[in-house]
């Protein structure tokens, strides 16, 4: 699986060079919505305000404002380049993220999406976080590989110098125009008996410390009240237990069967809570040092806990779409409700649940979180076992429990995720369809949806959408975050080239060409352009000019030769079918020299990202008219005379021309090539070539694409009507020589090509 946007550059000179990158997402008109599965829920009151934060596969964090009935978007934290994973409340208004790009971020909870630091100490996946909330400072982290680190955020979060910022960014998303810092959150100081000491390296600034003894991947953690005590769970199917002023391993519980997905610790770190695939809960008394009880109570993993203050129940959901409440001292469980989707976190708020999934949106159900125990006078209770397959038995019996709520009290309504993607011949347009079911026709040189066909057939449309062209694949794409992500990586990105006339850009000469990746790195840079010309107070650069800053120039002439594109006008206009909505603008994805990859709304570019920020092949493009060397844009092919024809051409043997080439325009060159063995003149009235005209009028009388379109071919009155053939099938004169070979031709070898003169009516 790619790790968008992460790829690295070897030291090795002997092998080819791996160039960075850029990816863009497109995103949906409604872009207070999450598009994909929410992973992780935090509460947070502040200032009388209730506001829950959402971390979703889409790559985003968000805060809500909660009302009684509504819940409103105030802020989108945009910066992973993967999915966020988990979050969790630090101090007063420290928000900590951990994502699938193997980082942690800061955020100012209270602020419009404010990043204030980058922390990279993970070698792959972060999975989990836990901290003691305002209580400490410290937030442990845990991922693929068996790493857990535990930080101290205040520490993390103080300024390092420039050249010891290996593990610490100060992330450009905290920098203002005047470049200082914005200010860090407070974070609230906490005595030394709960405080990790501070663990740095002069040479690297801030490391935390490492907490070292599992073998494979962790994907639950918690700690207690005061941050003292960590528990942690992950492949290996046991909880540990960790001193987080040390890092020392204290001890080892051994019971589950499986994965273990989900762990709680009370306020006193005495008790734990451990939800696994085995479908088993399990409390441990970490004192004793043993399993104290076992609840049976879901027939699927389990993959979210969440307990009442008091540690007297606990809320549960997992992947069998079910969120159960149970006393913990009697056994009594009852199903609260049942849903669509597998649940993947909760979040008691009042005297209601929030419950996360698989699923976009997120949805409140009624819990009684004061008394929990009214929900068991309503009857439909049972006692959970202690075995895992006795309710797994009960459930294939046909005596399920009746759910206790048929409706959440409030929905946070998401984006249906994109599950379904087809990129179509033109190399333009990718139909979709997402999880309801709907399928769209999107313009990626735009990023907008041209047309929403509902809910068809994928699989009809796209044979009816079938157009026979053959386009080099300039880009890919996926839809791992719940939308489509583009990624361009050169050289390959610049392989494909089309007609002005082909993209219905007028005013210019129809035979001009474009670069589909150039034109659109235009589109996608144009408010960045605008700005960081607002910002120097010049305009960008003539071709061959050297950027600012870094001799770009220079570094890739190292790398890979490069080349003028001298077909197009090097200039900053964007041609309309490569210009990006500013209502719902994408967002790039990309990483330059220094401080690794970062994501960005195009809108939010504020002209002072450089070759630091950007790939230099990127900036080379847009800036100095520059193309790297591209594979062979040519198409060889033969030119014969049908078997039989009266009509014969010079030629020098094998031709070469752009693949991109008409089949018109070899009729053309056939016209003008053309020796016949009967006088002009004897060619019936109604032909095409009229007599008496001189090779050079009738070359003067050629015709370019327009007039194919048009439907009125005045040169048929002018000259010879003549057939272009392949493989003894007439070709449109539409067709470019790359869809012949594609399509009719259909061999490794060079194309022949054959022509005749069309017989009179």
């Amino acid at each position: 699986m790619h790790r968008v946007g992460s790829a690295s550059n070897g030291n090795n000179s002997t092998r080819p060079r791996k160039e960075k990158r850029l990816t863009y997402v497109l995103n949906d008109s409604d872009d207070t919505k999450h598009c994909a599965g929410i992973n992780c829920l935090a509460l947070l009151t502040s200032d009388g305000s209730d506001y829950l934060f959402t971390g979703s596969r889409d790559g985003r964090l968000k805060r809500w404002v909660l009302a009684v009935d509504r819940a409103t978007c105030s802020a989108t934290f945009e910066s992973h380049v993967d999915w966020v994973n988990d979050a969790v409340l630090v101090g007063d208004s420290t928000l900590v993220s951990c994502s699938s790009d193997t980082t942690l971020k800061t955020w100012n909870a209270l602020s419009l999406g404010t990043c204030t630091r980058t922390l990279r100490q993970h070698s792959d996946y972060v999975t989990c976080l836990a901290s003691a909330g305002k209580n400490s400072n410290i937030v442990a982290s845990g991922g693929l590989g068996g790493e857990v680190f535990i930080w101290d955020i205040e520490a993390a979060a103080t300024p390092v110098s420039k050249s010891n910022d290996t593990t610490v960014d100060e992330s450009s998303n905290g920098i203002n125009g005047s470049g200082n810092l914005l200010p860090l959150t407070s974070l609230r100081t906490v005595n030394s008996s709960t405080n990790m000491s501070m663990n740095t390296n002069q040479s690297q600034g801030y490391i935390p410390t490492a907490a070292k003894g599992h073998k494979d991947s962790v994907y639950a953690l918690a700690t207690n009240e005061s941050g003292t005590i960590l528990v942690s769970g992950g492949t290996e199917k046991v909880v540990r237990v960790w001193d987080t002023r040390t890092g020392a391993k204290t001890l080892k519980l051994r019971g589950h069967t499986d994965n273990i997905r989900a762990l709680l610790l009370d306020s006193t770190g005495r008790y734990c809570l451990s939800g696994s695939s085995d479908s088993m809960i399990r409390l441990w008394d970490i004192g004793q040092q043993r399993c104290v009880h076992s609840y049976a109570v879901h027939i699927d993993s389990v993959w979210a806990l969440a307990s009442t203050p008091t540690f007297s129940h606990v809320y549960s959901g997992g992947r069998d779409f079910s969120l159960y409440l149970t006393d913990l001292q009697t056994r009594e469980s009852s199903l609260l409700c049942t849903g669509e989707h597998p649940i993947l976190q909760l979040a008691l708020h009042d005297d209601s649940i929030w419950v996360a999934s698989t699923d976009s949106s997120v949805h409140r159900w009624p819990t009684e979180g004061c008394n929990p125990e009214k929900i068991f006078q309503r009857g439909n209770s049972f006692l959970a076992g202690n075995l895992s397959f006795s309710r797994a038995r009960v459930s294939l019996e046909g005596s399920t429990p009746v759910p206790v709520y048929k409706e959440p009290t409030l929905t946070i309504l998401g984006t249906p995720a994109i599950v379904q993607h087809e990129i179509l011949n033109n190399k333009r347009h990718v139909l979709t369809k997402d999880a309801s079911g709907s399928v769209k026709l999107w313009e990626i040189t735009k990023g907008d949806v041209i047309e929403d066909y509902g809910k068809v057939s994928f699989e009809e449309k796209k044979e009816e959408l079938f157009e026979m062209v053959s386009i080099p694949a300039w880009f890919t794409v996926d839809t791992r975050l719940g939308s489509l992500s583009v990624h361009l990586d050169t050289p390959q990105c610049f392989s494909a080239e089309m007609y002005l006339a082909d993209l219905n850009i007028v005013g210019k000469p129809e035979d001009d060409k474009v670069n589909l990746a150039r034109e659109t790195l235009k589109g996608l840079l144009a408010h960045w352009l605008r700005k960081r010309k607002q910002r120097t107070g010049s305009p960008a650069p003539a071709n061959g000019e050297l950027l600012s800053g870094k001799d770009i120039a220079s570094r890739s002439l190292n790398h890979s030769r490069i080349e003028a594109d001298g077909s197009s006008e090097n200039d900053t206009m964007v041609y309309p079918p490569f210009e990006f909505s500013v209502t719902s603008p994408p967002s790039i994805i990309t990483e330059g020299s220094h401080g690794g990859p970062w994501r960005k709304k195009i809108t939010d570019l504020d002209g002072t990202k450089d070759e630091k920020d950007f790939p230099w092949w990127c900036l080379d493009c847009v800036l100095n008219n520059r193309l790297p060397t591209r594979e062979n844009t040519k198409c060889s092919f033969y030119l014969q005379p049908c078997e039989g024809s009266s009509v014969q051409i010079v030629t020098q043997g094998k031709l070469s021309a752009p693949r991109i080439l008409r089949i018109h325009k070899v009729i053309n060159y056939v016209v003008e090539k053309m020796v016949l063995d009967k006088p002009l003149d004897s060619i019936s009235a109604d032909g095409s070539f009229a007599p008496g005209l001189t090779g050079s009028q009738s070359q003067h009388q050629t015709v370019g694409d327009g007039s194919f379109r048009s439907g009125f071919k005045p040169w048929l009155k002018l000259r010879p009507s003549i057939e272009i053939l392949c493989n003894n099938q007439v070709l449109s004169p539409e067709m470019s020589l790359a869809t012949v070979r594609a399509y009719i031709w259909k061999k490794s070898e060079d194309l022949v090509l054959n022509y005749r003169l069309v017989q009179s009516r």
